[in-house]
């Protein structure tokens, strides 16, 4: 038996001694096709409790790649603790179905096993019937992340899901790029402190320009990129930017936050591909080494 971390006090709950088991897909739901009074064919899921009868029109019954006994749609957990906002989504084949997030501070160690039990039991859902689980891998807060990634483990091994790993700055990027759509530079950023971000550059479809790293925001700071083309910069990190930046191809998204919703578009592609991690030795990306300080005044 492979020990577990016991990072996260919550992922007791779903590990008990349940054994590691082999990374594997539930199986889909089992439908019915059937000819509706309107003339739609109607998909009828006889183990959703959420979806019992879902209509298509006729003339666009031939864009739907589906079998008559195998429709696959995928659910999938999703975990976001990688910031200040603690944010836990419930998926459906890439379409969110329930929500859940705080953005009041530090406290995913109380809210997150919370969040995560009320979101199942309000859609009758249990860890077992999920396909995978999906958790923000950073980088980001040292102790967040760590909370996340316990209890996303946790499950995974409880329930034989597999676990899918998913950047903070990729997903923020896509989420950003799929609603501007603007053929453009897109920089995520999160807040490092001081003067420092964590961030990386894609393009609109998602592709890397700029690894994930470090960056010390000066006034040159990104002034190759800017110099070529309009540069969207948005994430917690984005406002302290925006006081030293003044060039006229660098636009600030504002109201761009972390959130589970967000992981869904790369959650549900990397589930297709197969893209699973190592449940027993995945690690977060926390991007810098933690280093604990040593109190100035001493308290005892």
């Amino acid at each position: 038996m492979t020990e577990i971390s016991d990072d996260c006090e919550n992922c007791c709950r779903y590990v008990g001694r349940f054994p590691i088991r082999k990374k594997q897909r539930t199986p889909a739901p089992s439908s019915i096709i059937k000819l509706g009074v309107g003339g739609e064919i109607q998909i009828i899921r006889s183990n959703n409790p959420k979806i019992e009868v879902e209509s298509v029109p006729t003339f666009s019954i031939f864009n739907f790649q589906f079998s008559i006994f195998n429709c696959i749609m995928a659910l999938i957990l999703n975990i976001d603790t990688s910031t200040d906002v603690c944010s836990v989504a419930i998926a459906r084949d890439g379409n969110v179905i329930a929500l859940k997030e705080n953005d009041e501070g530090f406290n995913h160690s109380t809210l997150l096993g919370v969040y995560v039990d009320d979101l199942l039991k309000e859609n009758n859902l249990t860890a077992n019937d999920l396909d995978a689980v999906a958790v923000s891998m950073g980088p980001g807060s040292y102790t967040g992340l760590r909370i996340g990634v316990s209890l996303a483990k946790g499950i995974c091994f409880g329930a034989g899901k597999p676990l899918i790993a998913v950047s903070t700055l990729a997903a923020l990027a896509n989420a950003v790029a799929r609603r501007e759509g603007e053929e453009a530079f897109y920089c995520p950023m999160i807040d490092a402190r001081r003067m420092e971000v964590y961030t990386a550059i894609y393009d609109r479809e998602g592709n890397v320009v700029r690894d994930i790293h470090a960056e010390v925001i000066e006034k040159n700071s990104f002034a190759d990129l800017l110099s070529t083309r309009k540069v969207l910069f948005f994430g917690n990190g984005s406002d302290k930017v925006k006081e030293v930046l003044k060039h006229p191809n660098a636009v600030f998204i504002n109201g761009v936050s972390t959130s589970a919703a967000n992981m869904i578009g790369l959650a549900e592609r990397y589930f297709e591909a197969d893209k699973f991690e190592d449940v027993a030795y995945f690690e977060p990306f926390y991007l810098k080494d933690f280093v604990a300080t040593v109190p100035k005044r001493k308290v005892l």
